[in-house]
């Protein structure tokens, strides 16, 4: 196995500056009941489900003001707090629960073979079915079905033969009642004090709509719950309000205080809220919807809000960008280095509206994409419309040991020296690389599509690999006088993916009075906005069509 990572001190020369169905444990008396439900989330409701904390061994839950940890379904109370403090949840496999009830014994058998066939008959039939060791008469009862206490003659009698005529029971099977303890899986609150209390179901903290809950260090609006992830970890999510949810977001993914452009802002907000409704469902079987960081949508709680990123918001409430009535896949990225990709340049897949174009004004367009390329390596080009920012043109340069190093931990083995590197093609459209291959000592390696920015990495200046900005650009060899080569340089433009919505594009264009539909529709080509929302998909739904990680940046 290749093992070297590198890094390195010495400065890469660049010229923009950095931007952005759990099994229960059988247990001694009583076979273990259904305990803690899979993950299934309800149909949506005008509330989104995020991970905050997708995965912890315990997770840490409050409020700013004074709270009760109550029962999610139940509304039973578990334990409260005061203002500011927090409670820490965990997870329990084995709690032992007391039970008294009344329960149909149907035999008391000496095998184990006929208790489990029993008992699994039983469950399989639908109803609650346990068994419990008699050492006295050195058999297992066997239970199968149960009433609550009191005593119901009656309806014991009709529960009674319902088991009889499911094969399960004669009419010998009795009644009896039954007070024992019963291991199963538990969330356990605790406070600080070292008061707990158990349930079944996920812990939640509910306030008043002008205060915040806590979840692990951050605040935010809405609901803050700890449930049990699909890895039988815990997650700390909070449910909140669509829009509530897109206060935290757009301002992380387009920094109003950078650019408070209020047209550049509702455009971002209707991305996101686009993208936010398509992926309801997305991690339903961790029981969320969502996760708050670049895997999906940045999304920094009520610490992130700000009065023009809000006012975007609230200005473009439910609406959503659609292509022939369904949702688009609404990817945005930082800057797209004067022209746009079409999104399979970049991805493993097609899509009609999201197709190359200038980022630019018709009367400001290059005549080609040659004059793009050329435009890399030696910049004049004024008429972008994200033209002012750091990453609309760069390039960084490679030692000979450097580019050794990177390509070797892309191809996971030691390659020696990397003799060329070969463009292989490039999209004649938007310029971008779709192919490219390193040729060295140990052979030769490719790389396609956004790929090509993990596989040569430029060196940052702490030394440490960091992926390309972009595939628009173009190579050159570094040679010495004697015409060695002793190493690569690359220029380049943009930074992101490139399909989609260039959100600095979008700053510029609204900064030229552009609105924010004259900005979506033109980097999402043949788009409709209106108000719809979103269907919760729960695993037997289809997938959704949104490509999976489509940001670059948390903000432009």
């Amino acid at each position: 196995m290749h093992a070297r990572h590198c890094r390195f001190t010495l400065l890469a020369l660049l010229s923009a500056a950095a931007g952005c169905a759990d099994r229960l444990p059988t247990q001694p008396g009583i076979a273990p009941p259904t305990g803690v439900s899979r993950n299934a989330l309800e149909p949506y409701a005008g509330k989104i489900r995020v991970g905050i904390i997708p995965a912890a061994t315990s997770v840490k839950i409050g409020a700013t003001v004074a709270f009760d940890v109550r029962e999610k379904g139940t509304n039973a109370y578990l334990v409260s707090g005061l203002a500011g403090e927090q409670v820490t949840v965990t997870f329990n496999q084995s709690v032992g629960v007391a039970t008294n009830n009344r329960r149909l014994q149907v035999v008391c058998t000496t095998t184990t073979s006929d208790r489990d066939q029993r008992v699994t008959a039983g469950v399989k039939a639908g109803f609650p079915s346990a068994w419990e060791y008699v050492s006295t008469a050195s058999c297992w009862r066997v239970y199968i079905g149960e009433r609550p206490l009191p005593i119901d003659t009656t309806a014991e009698r009709v529960y009674k033969q319902r088991v009889i005529d499911a094969g399960l029971a004669t009419t010998s099977a009795l009644w009896k009642s039954v007070n024992t303890t019963v291991y199963e899986p538990r969330y356990v609150t605790t406070k600080t004090t070292g008061t707990s209390a158990s349930s079944r179901a996920q812990p939640r903290i509910t306030v008043a709509s002008t205060a915040r809950v806590t979840i692990g260090t951050a605040q935010y609006r809405g609901i803050a719950e700890v449930m049990k992830n699909a890895a039988g970890t815990l997650a700390g999510i909070n449910e909140v309000g669509m829009e509530e949810y897109l206060y935290g977001v757009v301002p992380r993914e387009l920094g109003p205080s950078a650019y408070p452009e209020m047209e550049a802002q509702k455009a971002q907000a209707v991305a996101a809220r686009t993208y936010a409704h398509s992926s309801l469902g997305k991690h339903w079987n961790n029981g969320y919807d969502v996760v708050a960081t670049v895997q999906d949508q940045v999304y920094g709680g009520s610490a992130a809000e700000h009065s023009i990123s809000n006012s975007a918001v609230d200005a473009t409430a439910g609406i959503v960008a659609t292509y022939n009535g369904a949702m688009i896949s609404a990817l945005f990225y930082a800057t797209s280095g004067g022209k746009t990709s079409n999104v399979e340049d970049v991805f493993s897949t097609s899509s009609p509206y999201l197709r190359t174009v200038w980022d630019a004004p018709a009367s400001q367009e290059l005549p080609s994409v040659s004059a793009l390329l050329t435009d890399l390596r030696t910049p004049t080009w004024t008429g972008a419309y994200g033209g002012f920012h750091s990453y609309h043109r760069w390039n960084y340069s490679w030692t000979m040991a450097q580019m050794s190093c990177v390509v070797g931990d892309y191809a996971n083995k030691p390659v020696g020296n990397v003799n060329a590197i070969n463009i292989v093609t490039r999209s004649s459209t938007s310029g971008r690389v779709t192919q490219i291959e390193f040729v060295t000592d140990a052979g030769t390696f490719s790389a396609t599509g956004t790929g090509i920015r993990s596989a040569m990495p430029y060196i940052n200046s702490s030394g440490v690999p960091t992926m390309l900005p972009s595939t628009l650009f173009v190579m050159e060899r570094v040679t010495s006088s004697s015409g060695a080569l002793t190493g690569y340089r690359a220029y380049g433009g943009g930074n992101g993916h490139g399909a989609g919505l260039a959100q600095t594009g979008a700053v510029g264009m609204a900064r030229a009075g552009h609105t924010y539909d004259q900005i979506l529709k033109k980097y999402y080509l043949g788009i409709v906005l209106e108000t719809k929302v979103g269907t919760r998909r729960d695993g037997t739904s289809p997938a959704s069509t949104t490509t999976t990680d489509p940001y670059d940046c948390t903000s432009a």
